[in-house]
């Protein structure tokens, strides 16, 4: 057992670009379904109903289950979560693509998604522990990144393998999971008894105060919405796609587009709010998906590279206000902020994967477009509420 104190920088370093990469990986894995989805359906023969749900039980799975992960982590910080859970990950949502049938598809996919959801709290927990005080926000602006950029090259490479090797070949994805939780063992110390001492928190006082905090509970609107317009788009629109006769490989492109734009839309809304305010980042960035997807559903048969284009901007106008939500909810109850944290990235998604559920049936009977320029109508109007946000609580 080592003491970061004790620890040189260059180890700390060496920690951080390990479980930064392990981020990057275990997100790769959270993103290749989507755009082979609709194939993996055909293959087994189950609708587009079906295949959403299953999706979203992914979601469910990787994300729902989080803060409960976390206390676990944070009551028992051993290094144990961050090796088994790129390992489940890495092997059961790669065989998730062969399997012939649909329940042992879901078992596969519920395996691999508890893998990240096992991966996330506690690696978050380390590479804070890890980084400089004095560099603490840039390390974790890394240690974010990566795994966004991980979550837009799953689809990549699960496309590229479907189209060019062949949907069986899926499984050779394990290998560099294996090898980079073999590599996290050994080169991420473990900590010392002394370092392993936290300060208990009353779950039940805090979750009582998060729940009926008004500003809260309006930044878990928000990041509901953004997160299910982004959902529909990442889960409806492969569909979409592959009944107009697209390849996989040209799917996992646009995916990837759409989640990098936002990824940079990411990095670049702590400008912008610097320039034009917190209050208007969350009004762009909640009424401009509703044009745009109007856009999109206009033009996708008859300019599909236009469509494309407008697809990407929606994708970072989507994501541009996320770091704001968290900075302004962790400032709300900052003793609070890794639970606030699981709420808004954690929890939120898996409280709307759990409406794409039935978001998946409405759009096999009403159409896929007709359901994203619904679900882009929603934070238009909520937007409303973002007023609220900027009240003094004394009034």
């Amino acid at each position: 057992m080592e003491d970061l104190n004790q620890l040189p920088p260059n180890k700390n370093k060496k920690a951080l670009f390990w479980l930064s990469g392990g981020h990057f990986i275990n997100d790769v894995y959270t993103g290749v379904l989507n755009p082979i989805m609709p194939f993996i359906a055909a293959k087994i023969g189950i609708t587009m109903a079906i295949a959403t749900v299953i999706l979203t039980i992914s979601h469910i799975f990787s994300s729902l289950l989080q803060p409960l992960f976390g206390f676990f982590a944070d009551n028992n910080v051993k290094r144990s979560f961050i090796f088994w859970g790129l390992i489940l990950s890495s092997i059961f949502i790669p065989l998730s693509a062969v399997a012939n049938n649909v329940l042992i598809l879901v078992l596969f996919i519920i395996i691999g998604s508890i893998g990240s959801s096992l991966f996330h709290p506690q690696a978050l927990g380390f590479a804070s522990r890890f980084a400089d005080l004095s560099d603490k926000g840039k390390a974790m602006a890394v240690f974010v990144a990566m795994g966004t950029l991980g979550y837009s090259t799953g689809p990549v490479i699960s496309s590229a393998i479907t189209q060019f090797l062949g949907m069986p070949k899926m499984p050779v994805m394990t290998i560099l999971g294996i090898i980079w939780a073999f590599m996290m063992f050994l080169c991420v110390p473990k900590l010392s008894d002394k370092q392993s001492r936290i300060l208990k928190i009353d779950f039940k006082t805090a979750f009582k105060r998060i729940l009926t905090n008004r500003k809260l509970n309006i930044l878990n609107i928000i990041a509901m919405l953004k997160t299910m317009v982004m959902s529909s788009c990442f889960i409806l629109l492969p569909f979409l796609w592959k009944n107009m006769g697209y390849r996989p490989f040209y799917i996992g492109i646009a995916l990837f587009l759409f989640i990098f734009a936002g990824g940079i839309g990411s990095l670049v809304s702590s400008s912008i709010e610097k320039l034009i305010g917190a209050a208007n980042v969350f009004y762009i960035s909640m009424i401009s998906t509703l044009p745009l997807m109007i856009i999109f559903v206009l033009t996708y048969k008859a300019h599909p590279t236009f469509s494309l284009v407008i697809f990407v901007i929606t994708g970072f106008i989507t994501l541009m206000a996320t770091p704001v939500v968290m900075v302004m909810a962790q400032n709300v109850l900052p003793e609070y902020k890794s639970i606030i944290s699981g709420f808004i990235n954690g929890f939120s998604w898996g409280i709307v994967a759990i409406v794409m559920s039935m978001l998946g049936f409405v759009a096999e009977k009403c159409g896929i477009t007709n359901v994203l320029i619904f679900v882009a109508v929603i934070p238009a109007v909520c937007s409303i509420l973002v007023k609220e946000l900027f009240i003094p609580d004394n009034k």
